[in-house]
This record gives C-alpha cells, structure tokens and sequence, in this order.
C-alpha cells in the first residue's frame, strides 16, 4: 500500500508539471498583453511603464523561462502576485478555496443525501410507480443545462417566494440553493447509477446464497447489497467532488458566490494571467488527490481489492 501510495504521488507531480506547461503553451498560442491595462488607456499609456511592468512580472522573459520560474516558485509555495491587487496569488486564493470547499461539501452532502436514496428506492421497487417517477423525474433532471436550473430555482424561490438571498451573503441561507442548484443534476446521475448497479448485485450469485441461508432482508440489503452498489457511486462521487473543487463557474457566478470559480472568470476576463494558472494547479491538484483518496477507499468497500 505504501509503494501505491508514493508512486501515485509521483504521478500526481507529472500531471502537475504536464497541465501547467500546457497552460503555459496556451497562453503563449494566444499572446496578450495582461499587464498593459495596469498602465492606464490606450493614449496615455507610457512605454517605459509597460516595460518596468513586464520586467517586474517577468513577462519579458521567453515562455520556457517564465514556467521555469513559476515552477521554482511553486515547489516553495509561492504561486506569484496578482497582477491587479498586487497581493500574493495563494493569499488571494486560499479564502476562496475555502468558500468553494464549503459549496462543494454540502452539494456532495445532497447529491448522497438524494441520489443514493432514490436509486436505492428505485432498484427495490422496480417497474414500479415510484420507479418510473424516479426515472422521469432524473432523465428530466438531466435534460436540463446548469444554468436553466439556477434561473429557474431563482425565479421561484428568490423572486417568487422569496425564501433565498438573490446574491450570496455568506451565511447558511445563501449556501443552500446555490449548493441545491449544483447537486442536483449530479444527484440525478448518482440515482441512475445506484438503481442500474444495484440491479445487478441483486441478480448477483453472493446475494442469491445470502438469501437462500435465510439472512434477514436488512442483512442482506445493508451488508451485501447496498455495500457492492456503492462502489461505483463512490468512483463518481470522487471525480464529480474534484470538478465542484477546482470551481463550480456557472453556479459561482449566478449566485455571486466567493469561490474559486468566480475567481477564474474574473480573472479571465481582466486577463489576470496568475490567478488563472494559480486555479488550475489547485484544480489539478485536488483531482488527483481525491482520485487516490477513491482508490483507497475500495479496499475499505470491497476486502478482494488489495494493492500492490
């Protein structure tokens, strides 16, 4: 186990390095000047001020050096300065990364809390009423965009009912329709996976022979059944936790909500070249940690997996 452990380690390194220098290659396909709006209009701006701004930034460099040196930064923790409010990028990041954390939490809380519930309810209660109810409600689900979805929620529960904030506040009540909005289609898509992979470990030889030795239906449903489903779920889960931490754009952005993805796309727009980079080294970052932290648990789930 700790061989795996270390040599995915050194994996999550190289598609580190991999993904940046990419990015790297991408900002130098598609040149632009991100410091040039610092020195004012397009009139009054002043050579020697571009200049003095792209020597300080290290912009002047070529692109082979400028990575070199953002990865010689990186391995101390330095991820550059913002070239907007001129603070470090990883002090301007880290709050950020908490409130999308935070998001990111209780969506995965509901797309459990949601997702398993009606699969498992769909799987037991096959061709049933609630079965097709479930079907047509999470293909409905799915059918619609992120964005239809926030538009909707907020007409009827911000500017209808007016239950919700319209914009985030930071306090609970702003967290629970933007995290709603971002579970929701995940937790039609983790309903769908747990009603299709339970129907098969309940067709499954293990679950027959538990049944046949006269097991309780708890039993069997808790300790063989819902345990086996899980594991796909689980797989899911960790990838779909990973895309809501590298930043959730469309529900940040519609809600107004601190994360590192309305971060992105400010940056985006202001060509803000370090917050960029910086979001997505943490957004690789997190993938490839939770996609090991995946990997482990199967050995927990399931006793035959084991790692070399």
């Amino acid at each position: 186990m700790g061989r795996y452990v270390a040599r995915r380690l050194g994996q999550m390194v190289i598609v580190l390095i991999g993904a940046t220098m990419i990015l790297f290659a991408c900002l130098f396909v598609f040149p632009s000047d991100p410091v040039g709006s610092l020195a004012g209009s397009d009139k009054a701006r002043d050579p020697a001020v571009i200049a003095e701004l792209h020597e300080r930034y290290g912009l002047d460099k070529p692109i082979y050096e400028q990575y070199a040196n953002y990865v010689g930064r990186l391995v101390t923790g330095d991820m550059g300065e913002d070239y907007v409010q001129r603070r470090p990028v990883s002090e301007i990041l880290g709050p950020k990364l908490g409130n999308t954390a935070q998001l990111a939490v209780a969506a995965i809380i509901i797309d459990v809390g949601l997702g398993i519930v009606v699969g498992l309810i769909a799987a037991l209660y096959r061709y049933s009423v609630w079965d097709m109810l479930a079907t047509f409600v999470t293909t409905l689900i799915i059918g619609f965009p992120t964005f239809v979805t926030a538009f909707l929620l907020q007409t009827v529960f911000v500017m209808e009912l007016e239950w919700f904030p319209l914009l985030s506040e930071g306090d609970l009540q702003s967290l629970i329709l933007p995290a709603f909005t971002l579970a929701i289609l995940d937790a039609a898509l983790v309903a769908r996976l747990m009603r299709g992979t339970m129907l098969e470990v309940l067709r499954a030889d293990y679950v027959k022979t538990a049944v046949a030795k006269g097991l309780p239906r708890r039993t069997v449903l808790f300790k063989h059944v819902l345990r086996n489903s899980v594991i796909p779920v689980v797989t899911y889960l960790g990838i779909s936790f990973g895309a809501l931490m590298g930043g959730a754009l469309i529900t940040e952005t519609m809600y107004n909500w601190d994360g590192v993805g309305l971060a992105l796309v400010q940056a985006i727009q202001a060509q803000n070249n370090p917050i960029v980079i910086g979001v997505v080294t943490y957004s690789v970052a997190i993938f490839v940690i939770l996609n090991l932290i995946v990997d482990l648990l199967y050995a927990a789930l399931d006793p035959r997996i084991r790692y070399e």
